[in-house]
């Protein structure tokens, strides 16, 4: 059975959990997890292209993720550092017209990881077949802070009034603008974690068992399927 195809959602957000806990079923150290993580992310991206999705947005690390252990903490940089390397490097960004965001408190991180997100930001900027959001140095909460701040000082300068504050304005001020119709959280967990609290007020939320690196085609389809079986109201 396949999703219907004029139901198939245009943006997809994805919590990806469940890493650690995939590690330690091989008895291996926690952190390890992370580097099945990077890599089912292709194959995400894959099965998006064959679905015809058109935006995809991946929780890929948190605000609160800085507090974690020092060696997972610089297992994770070192992971970031040889995917972003990657991706500047891959040459179906450019033929695919593939655009890369990454959205967040991103100057958290180090100065050359910084760089790296830069980087791949301006190359891609004018691609628009599909694009990939990562949410990294993300918090709900922290963008709708950074967000009003933002908002804030446009009335202090002068250049807003406070009474044109409205939807369209806040939304022109959070790190990203796209709304996911469909939000699929791996790891059996059910709940947001923070992720897009603004933009995914009406999407659609879909729970899966299966831990991150686990998650397969069957599990992204089923996904679709039960999406598409969904009637969206949006309040009405």
């Amino acid at each position: 059975m396949n999703p219907t195809e004029n139901k198939i959602p245009k943006h997809i957000g994805i919590i990806m959990d469940g890493n650690r806990r995939f590690a330690r079923r091989l008895t291996l150290k926690p952190w390890k997890g992370h580097e099945w993580g990077a890599n089912k992310i292709e194959n995400v991206l894959n099965w998006c292209k064959e679905f015809k999705v058109k935006e995809l947005t991946l929780y890929a690390f948190s605000v609160e993720n800085f507090n974690r252990p020092k060696e997972e903490f610089n297992f994770l940089m070192d992971i970031f550092r040889k995917e972003f390397d990657k991706l500047r490097d891959d040459e179906r960004l450019m033929k695919e017209g593939i655009r890369i965001n990454i959205i967040g408190r991103t100057w958290m991180f180090a100065k050359d990881i910084q760089e790296k997100i830069h980087l791949i930001i301006e190359k891609t900027k004018n691609n628009t077949n599909f694009i990939i959001n990562f949410a990294m140095a993300y918090g709900g909460r922290t963008e709708i802070i950074d967000a009003t701040k933002k908002i804030a000082e446009a009335v202090k300068n002068g250049s807003l009034d406070v009474n044109d504050i409205n939807e369209e304005v806040f939304k022109k001020n959070i790190y990203l603008e796209s709304e996911p119709d469909l939000i699929i959280r791996t790891g059996g967990e059910k709940r947001l974690s923070g992720f897009l609290l603004w933009q995914g007020s009406y999407a659609e939320i879909y729970w899966v068992d299966h831990l991150w690196p686990e998650f397969s085609k069957e599990d992204f389809k089923a996904a679709l399927i039960d999406y598409s079986d969904r009637e969206r109201r949006f309040g009405k």
